[in-house]
């Protein structure tokens, strides 16, 4: 058991959860920080925020796999991240992987 106001390992804050999303750029930087706790690849940005069905939010979260030379063929994912309406983690998954250096399809 942790003592009052320590922060157990694996829970989200109290201040996280006291403090609801104030906008767009609350919620992609919720969500970058969320999935760089989990997945431990550099993030490279934002590419998307929007709102949920619910109320919360979905953020795309750019990430770079694997770094390679040249840049260009280094390995670069999409991974959507969901939010509910405090900001807290609902899910994520990979929905595209790609090289920095291929075009939009």
């Amino acid at each position: 058991m942790t003592e009052p106001g320590e922060r157990r390992r694996g829970t989200t804050s109290t201040r996280t959860r006291e403090r609801p999303v104030r906008g767009a750029r609350d919620a992609a930087r919720r969500a970058a920080d969320a999935l760089s706790e989990l997945i431990r690849h550099r993030l490279e940005g934002v590419s998307a925020v929007c709102r949920s069905e619910d109320e919360g939010w979905i953020v795309n979260v750019d990430v770079l796999e694997v770094a390679r030379i040249p840049d260009t063929t280094s390995l670069l994912a999409t991974y959507e991240v969901e939010l509910d309406p405090s900001g807290d983690l609902v899910q994520y998954r990979r929905v595209a992987r790609y090289r920095r250096g291929a075009q939009d399809q």
